[in-house]
């Protein structure tokens, strides 16, 4: 019996992770379930679910309280205390933002098995993730479908055989769109991914490509593959999830109807496959399968955010939090949806660069990013 811990269970990651769980009760079971600060729903989990652990991050520590079996917990350390936590087998960690970073690190130099759905970690920390890793024995295992798809596609060839990565995109509700219909774009309007039901900041990257640039930055960490070898295609059908093409020029492809349930089975059962009831691929109801090249010109937070991590030097942790702040505007009314991208180009721009060295040193950036992505918002954009 594998026990998980599961950071962000409340969100639709971790309800996919109990999903999966609950197919399963007899190889695995939730040890630790955490929230950041939605406690009526963690409640009606622990209720459900009876885990050793609960931790509320976004609260005033405080003593721990038992309660049924379950020993709550309060605070940020309390959340880096459970990813290293010994009992534990494996960590999800579906945390959302740039505070992923230190659970992962906690998790991976405490030897553990991280199933990583939080991109934050690599597109912020990358070599601080990956000398965890070497240094406490820990592994990392995808959980985005587009990094899992990979992860499975390796399995047919040495690393040395790969010649380069393909990433694919859905492209989002406004493919096809031209510059003046993306002016009139309102949030309701992006908030309608035609393949994927995910939460609201999410769903605008994907209408942007920015979560594409993330997946470029968080591809080249994961793989050790450089960003010259690493691209990405327009799929609207979402059924190829990433691509793999070798040396020799076969390309092997990991197929599938969209579900996040199927990358969190394989994170949790690597090496082995674990069987999963769901909804089958059928090649005939799947239908004609399209593939188109980024359009910069619609998609620009893309090209910066490849632009960013062949950067280096912080760029990546500044592209990240100049982009959440902008969608934060965008779907307050603040700015425009063009805004967004204008926003992230202009505070890269003023960006320095800078060593990243420490957690500090990425806190630092993102607190520089996300202040002056502020001060061009106020000053420089209306809508």
């Amino acid at each position: 019996m594998k026990k998980v811990a599961i950071l962000g269970a409340t969100g639709s990651i971790g309800a996919s992770a109990l999903a999966v769980l609950a197919q399963h009760p007899d190889r695995y079971r939730p040890s630790v379930l955490t929230a950041h600060s939605n406690v009526e729903a963690l409640e009606a989990l622990v209720r459900q679910w009876k885990p050793e652990l609960a931790v509320v991050a976004d609260a005033a520590e405080q003593p721990p309280r038992h309660e049924g079996g379950t020993t709550w917990m309060y605070g940020r350390k309390a959340l880096l205390e459970v990813a290293a936590d010994p009992r534990n087998d494996i960590v999800l960690n579906a945390l959302v933002g740039a505070a992923g970073l230190e659970p992962t690190l906690a998790a991976l130099r405490a030897g553990k098995r991280v199933a990583l759905a939080n991109k934050e970690s690599l597109v912020c920390g990358g070599e601080l993730v990956l000398e965890a890793a070497a240094s406490g024995g820990g592994e990392l295992i995808p959980v985005d479908s587009e990094h899992s798809a990979i992860h499975q596609c390796l399995r047919c060839g040495r690393r040395e055989e790969v010649a380069r990565l393909i990433l694919t995109a859905s492209g989002g509700p406004f493919r096809g769109f031209s510059r003046s219909e993306l002016e009139r774009v309102k949030p309701v309007d992006a908030l309608r991914h035609p393949t994927w039901d995910m939460g609201a900041k999410v769903t605008i990257d994907s209408a942007t490509l920015a979560n594409k640039a993330l997946e470029v930055i968080e591809a080249h960490f994961l793989f050790s593959i450089g960003y010259e070898r690493i691209g990405a295609v327009v799929h609207p059908q979402s059924i190829i999830h990433s691509m793999v093409e070798f040396i020799d020029g076969s390309v092997m492809a990991q197929m599938g109807f969209p579900t996040m349930e199927l990358p969190i089975a394989h994170a949790f059962g690597y090496p082995e496959r674990i069987e999963y009831r769901t909804r089958r691929f059928d090649p005939v109801a799947a239908g004609t399968l399209t593939f188109e090249p980024v359009d910069e010109t619609l998609f620009p937070a893309f090209g910066l955010g490849v632009q960013a991590g062949r950067a280096g030097r912080g760029a990546p942790v500044v592209y990240n939090a100049a982009n959440e702040v902008a969608v934060a505007a965008f779907l307050n009314g603040r700015i425009s949806y063009p805004a967004i991208a204008a926003t992230i180009g202009e505070t890269l721009d003023r960006w320095q660069g800078a060593d990243i060295r420490t957690v500090e040193d990425v806190i630092a950036a993102d607190r520089w990013a996300r202040g002056t992505a502020e001060t061009f918002i106020d000053g420089h954009v209306h809508c």
